[in-house]
Parts: structure tokens; sequence; C-alpha cells
């Protein structure tokens, strides 16, 4: 088993998910009149069930948790509050995913104490239903068990995490000066049960983005740590 299971997301699947959802808001009798995208992943599914539900007012709040892909912050934070006045409109506010669910909470309590709607419903594309600490009002997909979705609109940014946290943390790869990049592609599949050619050409981007960064040097053979 993989140490952190990896799930990629492909952009069909992303329409599909949420035109799968906009169904089960409208098939509730649930009618928003603004729809609020949490940021950053819930930007294209909350603009696409804003199509779906013939929506035209789209706001946003970024409330964040993750700060490195599947590792967590300690606690949920709201980024740059603002208030609007919302009085008397229904509120859907859309994520990509429930995880523990803490960045919705903030956001939700958030948006009715400020904000002030008639009312506010959670949407979003997957509950993981074992960590959660609630059940959103609408899901489309029910994962009990905990994986890392990885998203078209993160793909560069989680695989240079995924490779940065695994070059930090495997036995291994700590003891070695110069880094194979066939083991290195081995050493990605044991910790997250995909290929690095799954990702196409994320992969030598992520690598390429990496030595920019400073934290790989590229070399004849392989990669070398240079942190």
């Amino acid at each position: 088993m993989p140490r952190v299971p990896v799930k990629i997301v492909g952009w069909d699947e992303i329409v599909e998910w949420s035109r799968g959802l906009a169904e089960k808001v409208e098939s509730s009798g649930y009618t928003p009149d603004v729809i609020v995208a949490v940021a950053r992943g819930g930007y294209v599914p909350a603009r696409l069930l804003c199509d779906f539900l013939d929506v035209n007012d789209l706001l946003s709040v970024q409330s964040q948790h993750w700060v490195e892909a599947a590792r967590a912050a300690e606690k949920a934070i709201l980024k740059y509050p603002y208030k609007v006045d919302l009085s008397g409109k229904k509120v859907l506010l859309v994520d990509d995913i429930v995880d523990t669910g803490e960045t919705l909470l903030l956001a939700r309590d958030y948006i009715a104490r400020e904000w002030r709607p008639e009312s506010v419903r959670i949407a979003v594309l997957q509950w993981i239903s074992s960590v959660a600490k609630f059940e959103p009002d609408y899901y489309h997909l029910e994962v009990k068990d905990w994986t890392w979705f990885q998203y078209p609109w993160t793909r560069l940014e989680d695989l240079q995490q995924f490779i940065a946290r695994m070059l930090r943390e495997d036995e291994e790869l700590k003891t070695m000066s110069l880094i194979p990049l066939g083991l290195l592609e081995e050493k990605f599949v044991e910790w997250y049960g995909v290929r690095p050619g799954d990702f196409g050409s994320y992969w030598p981007l992520a690598l390429r983005r990496l030595e920019m960064k400073g934290v790989i040097r590229r070399e004849p053979g392989g990669i070398r740590k240079t942190l």
C-alpha cells in the first residue's frame, strides 16, 4: 500500500462530477441566488455549478488548511476577510472536497455571521466520510478510505510537493548524494501509488521547477538534493 494514496482526477471527471452535484442541488429544491467558491480548490467546481444551476453571482472566500500536499496545517484560517450584504439571499458554498471539514465550517460560519444571508448550504465534489467532522448538504461522491484527490488545477503544485516530501522523508533517498532518476520514479510509485508517467509533461516540469527553487540540481545520471 502506498504511504499517501493518490487518485489523479481528469478534467472530464470534474465536469461530470460537477453536473452530478448540480443535479442533487436542483432535485432538493434549493435554488441558490449566490454561489461562493472556497479558494482555491472550489473555484472550478463553483464556476461549473454556476453554469449548471443558472446562477450569475459568484463570490469567493479563502479558507486555508492544507499548506502542503497531503500535510495539514494545525488549524484552518480565513485569509483576506471582507463583508458584503447578502440579506435575503440563498448561498451555496462550494469546495472540491471535505476532508476534515474545518476550512468549510470556518467559511460557512463567517458568511452566516458577517454576510447575513437567508441561508447557507455546502456542496462539494467529494466527502471523505471517514475523517470529516460533518456531512455536507450536497456531495457527489462519498469516499470511505482517505485518498489524496489530485485535481487538474493543482497538478504541478502537488507534484512538486510530493517529490520534495519524498526526498526529505524517505530513508533510502536521504542517504544518497546522487539519486538516479529511475530510482526516484520507483520510489514515487511506492510512496503515492501512481506513476510519474501518469502526470505526463508535468513530471519533467516539476523537476525543473524544483531546480529553479534550489531544492534539487539535475546532473547526468540523476538529481542531487541541494537542501
